[in-house]
């Protein structure tokens, strides 16, 4: 069922249910407004550590705490009615343990009203989703070009390639058999993404993958020209707001310093209207 005819927000088994099905739609939000936009379309939205690259000026995902995730998740929360939202487990916050990664998911899912929380990992990961979704918290994964692991991953590159594909294969079955209810795949060859698709019972999820993913996902802010930085290989850019708003600044910065803003309709008299006068 497609995000515009659902009426209600979808459970991770939903998410589960659409594997083969019509793709799953799905794109990051930090705020408000931009998950009220995307609310009617996605079926789940992602409140993703990339905040901290997107919104807060970091070079990583690195330095993204808990904090930051639940006040983001928070404010996505009050703009979705339809769309099911996943936050990001913030990197230090479940490498240590499942017992602590339990606590920080459950902290997560009950201070912002989560569907599911993500983390990054394959087979490493594969006891700690056990234990997460065994207590009934739902996890979507993430295997692939995984940020948080920037500095042992040596940059941002495409995962998979040669003999690491088989490692890669292993991480997506792991996730899956652990108990994850989808797994993004980011970065990683095309074929090598198909194989996975057709090989898992669960849905992939593409950024940087294939068109034959179960669905695809994509930064906000990236797709719709607001993130100007870089630009990955696999962001199609429907918009150029960015360029736009930049535009509109710089009108607006003139129009003040040629006192033509504000104008007459922006000003108030000395009685209201339709007051005698």
């Amino acid at each position: 069922m497609s995000a515009t005819a659902r009426k209600t927000a979808p459970m991770p088994d939903d998410i589960r249910a659409m594997k083969g099905g019509t793709p799953i739609v799905s794109l990051t939000a930090y705020t408000t407004p931009m998950a009220q936009m995307m609310d009617a379309h996605c079926d789940f939205v992602l409140v993703g550590d990339s905040v901290g690259m997107v919104l807060h000026g970091l070079t990583s995902t690195l330095g993204v705490t808990m904090e930051m995730m639940i006040l983001h998740g928070q404010a996505v929360r009050r703009g979705l009615s339809r769309a099911m939202m996943v936050v990001d487990m913030p990197f230090g916050s479940y490498e240590e343990s499942p017992a602590q990664a339990f606590r920080n998911a459950a902290r997560l899912m009950a201070e912002t009203g989560a569907g599911a929380v993500k983390l990054e990992g394959g087979q490493a990961m594969a006891e700690t989703i056990a234990f997460l979704t065994a207590r009934g918290v739902p996890v979507m994964a993430h295997v692939g070009l995984t940020p948080q692991a920037i500095n042992t991953l040596g940059g941002y590159k495409v995962q998979g390639r040669g003999a690491a594909a088989e490692t890669l294969l292993a991480d997506a079955r792991a996730v899956a058999g652990a108990g994850a209810f989808a797994v993004v795949l980011e970065k990683i060859p095309e074929t090598l993404s198909d194989r996975i698709t057709a090989e898992l019972a669960i849905p992939t999820i593409g950024i940087g993958a294939s068109a034959g993913c179960d669905g695809q996902i994509l930064v906000v802010d990236d797709m719709l020209g607001l993130f100007t930085a870089f630009k990955p290989k696999f962001v199609k850019r429907y918009a150029s707001l960015g360029t736009d708003g930049e535009a509109a600044i710089a009108d607006y910065a003139r129009e003040v310093r040629a006192r033509s803003f504000p104008g007459p309709e922006h000003v108030f008299g000395d009685t209201a209207p339709g007051a005698a006068r």
